[in-house]
């Protein structure tokens, strides 16, 4: 199953998706200026949709590219799925 990302938040750049009992979220993050501050980039987490845990950054964060950091989760997808 490929996540399918939608923007979560008008006139922000950040998206979401859900899958398989997993929500996915990317941020675009920089070092000045308005929204998340950080290295500039794509910065992709995810944890687990009920339970209440904390996000867990993915490995790699922060992406050039926007369809970088979707196919971390989609990766990162199918690894939660296959350790069930």
């Amino acid at each position: 199953m490929s996540l399918e990302f939608h923007r979560a938040v008008e006139n922000m750049e950040i998206w979401s998706a859900t899958g398989d009992g997993f929500s996915f979220v990317i941020t675009y993050e920089s070092p000045a200026g308005a929204g998340f501050h950080g290295r500039a980039g794509y910065v992709a987490s995810w944890r687990p949709l009920y339970g209440g845990n904390g996000a867990i950054k993915i490995g790699g964060s922060a992406f050039v590219s926007l369809a970088e950091a979707e196919k971390a989760c989609n990766t990162m997808l199918g690894h939660l799925t296959g350790c069930r």
